[in-house]
């Protein structure tokens, strides 16, 4: 980058916590490195700022939910985060969509994942939809590791929620919304929409399971999308290219921040660097991502809602991108 090498050290932390304070402890002691990514379960953040902290080393989270520690106005100095779905501010979108659709007062379940963030999120929609006219009328805290999701969607089913709202990693979000449709509720569910969502609208088709998301679906085609295609068919990988995405714009966001480091590059440097990103997502998200001294995640946050339509047979769009400015 700029005519100097950069090294990347790779390591599987499986979503361990253990392995995730291991590794950030080697990232900082024997490969001296200037900068940590993360890209695992919120569980595997504590102990990598634990060790990135005491060595003042940034850490940019690249995979999974934002921490409320990279919000505005003052977030921790050496935490940053280019993934867009974030605590706080989703269920402000999921809540005002669910409204809008439903039009008059309704029952609302909840379900997350026994993990801090999700768990803390539909925390947080529980106490937010009290200002509506929604009533939560189930929540269900579902563990990390659950080989059986009925007995937690039978006490959501049996609360007769009109809508269920989830919250959580993609498998519990889905084998919940599944669990539940085995029971024979027939109501509308609302899940995050993670790199999965799309192609798993398609293989369940049905007309009343939503996902709100930050990213453009592969469905549009756009230039992006194809430059994604073309690049995942070259070097075979392993996942589907609808899964790249927010690989992409971290390696994006990544390139941005090394071009805007002085060599020879300290942590430092880098940090410095990491307040003045701005990187056009050329689609594959509603705007640009823009990280600022007092603001480490963006400056606006831009929702979609979609849903499978069967009678187009195929995905659609339900709620257009809807800014929300991060302040």
């Amino acid at each position: 980058m700029n005519g100097h090498p950069v090294k990347i050290i790779w390591e599987d932390n499986q979503a361990q916590p253990s392995k995730a304070a291991a590794h950030a402890k080697k990232f900082a002691s024997q490969d001296k490195a200037v900068l940590m990514l993360n890209a695992s379960l919120s569980s595997t953040y504590p102990p990598m700022v634990q060790a990135a902290k005491q060595a003042n080393i940034p850490i940019f989270y690249a995979g999974a939910v934002c921490p409320p520690e990279v919000y505005p106005p003052s977030p921790d100095a050496l935490q940053f985060c280019s993934t867009s779905f974030a605590t706080k501010f989703d269920s402000r979108f999921a809540l005002m969509f669910m409204g809008e659709q439903t039009k008059g007062s309704f029952k609302l379940g909840l379900a997350a994942m026994n993990i801090p963030l999700s768990r803390g999120e539909i925390d947080f929609a529980e106490e937010l939809s009290k200002t509506t006219s929604m009533k939560v009328v189930a929540k269900e805290i579902i563990p990390p590791v659950t080989p059986d999701y009925t007995p937690f969607a039978t006490k959501l089913k049996d609360a007769e929620p009109e809508w269920v709202y989830a919250w959580a990693p993609w498998a519990m979000e889905v084998r919940t919304f599944e669990a539940l449709r085995k029971l024979g509720w027939k109501g509308k569910y609302l899940a995050w929409g993670h790199l999965e969502s799309e192609d798993e609208l398609a293989r369940l088709k049905d007309d009343d399971l939503y996902v709100f998301a930050t990213n453009s679906f592969y469905a549009e085609n756009q230039d992006i999308h194809k430059k994604i295609r073309e690049a995942a068919t070259a070097a075979k990988t392993v996942y589907p290219y609808t899964k790249l995405s927010e690989g992409w714009i971290a390696a994006m966001v990544l390139e941005d921040i090394l071009k805007k480091t002085p060599w020879p590059a300290t942590p430092e440097k880098v940090r410095t660097a990491m307040t003045q990103v701005r990187v056009d997502t050329k689609g594959l998200k509603g705007g640009p991502l823009t990280w600022t001294p007092n603001n480490h995640f963006r400056t606006v946050n831009h929702y979609r809602a979609y849903k499978w339509d069967s009678k187009k047979n195929t995905i659609v769009v339900v709620k257009d991108w809807t800014p929300i400015e991060i302040k």
